[in-house]
């Protein structure tokens, strides 16, 4: 395989990558070295990647083990949430306030969901993954994802109405 065959399979999916050790790492540093140490695995075993029919779905997959290896290892502390990613530009600022308030608590919310969760509502709504490969990815069956995703999507949306309509915290 050529460096740029490399490239053409590899590319279209390094964001994803990177947003789900983003999820899981929450380390914006951490991040950019879980994908760069994903992408320079899968370099070195470039001749194995041909044989994968879902190279994306084997690199998530490659990005979670390597997530979860690296919060074990105890090596990521003092970590913090910081979400950039949702701005616009004409809104009043009250509104850019609420925002980015709500968004805050949100991923609060998803952070402290229990560690299935997370990872369904990341790879389902953020990186808009359909249920089949999710459940590829993560090595279970497909109603056990959309139960998980449906209990994911219901914590939140308790939590957040809580937040907004009484101040609970």
């Amino acid at each position: 395989m050529t460096q740029t065959e490399f490239l053409n399979i590899v590319m279209p999916f390094k964001d994803k990558v990177f947003r789900l050790a983003k999820r899981l790492l929450i380390s914006t540093e951490e991040a950019e070295d879980a994908t760069q140490e994903i992408l320079l695995k899968l370099w070195n075993n470039k001749k194995k990647i041909q044989g994968y029919k879902n190279v994306e779905a084997f690199s998530m997959t490659m990005t979670k083990n390597f997530c979860f290896d690296k919060l074990k290892s105890k090596q990521a502390q003092n970590l913090k949430i910081v979400h950039s990613n949702y701005e616009e530009k004409n809104t009043p600022l009250q509104t850019q306030i609420e925002q980015k308030d709500s968004v805050s608590w949100v991923s609060k919310i998803i952070g402290d969901l229990p560690e299935q969760q997370r990872l369904v509502i990341q790879l389902r709504d953020i990186e808009d993954y359909d249920y089949d490969e999710i459940a590829k990815m993560l090595d279970m069956n497909n109603t056990a994802v959309r139960v998980t995703l449906s209990r994911a999507r219901k914590t939140i949306r308790e939590k957040l109405t809580n937040t907004h309509n009484y101040g609970i915290k």
